[in-house]
């Protein structure tokens, strides 16, 4: 029974990197498209700021699902969370947010909220990265 039901988990785990790695594909796709379009069509050789910020933004969004499925990927390889992954996966999430953070939505709470967040990840991150090195060292 349990061979059964760990069997149907990597089947899933199997289809949700499947799927994650079609709406990669197509997101690159639109990523590209909107490059090509922003330099060719609306000013030759120049994109406005919308245009980098939304590029930027995508670009982020690509990296967060990547990152999503190296974290199934080794789930599924070694039965562990990579908690140093989610972590790259959370910073780039939160960068990804102040990066297409528009001025007239910046205010005051918000932004010390998100203040926060890049610290905590930040300390978080640090303190994951320090761990590994104290035990690999030992």
């Amino acid at each position: 029974m349990l061979k059964a039901l760990d069997t149907y988990q990597k089947g899933i785990y199997y289809i949700l990197i499947g799927l994650l790695a079609v709406i990669i594909g197509f997101s690159v796709i639109e990523l590209a498209a909107l490059t090509i379009q922003g330099l060719f069509q609306e000013s030759p050789l120049r994109l406005e700021n919308h245009e980098i910020i939304g590029v930027f933004g995508l670009f982020l969004l690509v990296l967060i699902g990547l990152e999503l499925m190296e974290t199934i990927r080794a789930y599924v390889e070694e039965h562990r969370v990579h908690v140093e992954v989610i972590m790259l996966v959370a910073i780039i999430a939160v960068a990804r947010k102040i990066i297409i953070l528009e001025s007239e939505e910046a205010q005051n709470i918000p932004l010390l909220g998100i203040g926060f967040v890049v610290i905590a990840l930040a300390c978080g991150y640090y303190l994951i990265k320090k761990a590994r090195t104290i035990k690999e060292d030992a």
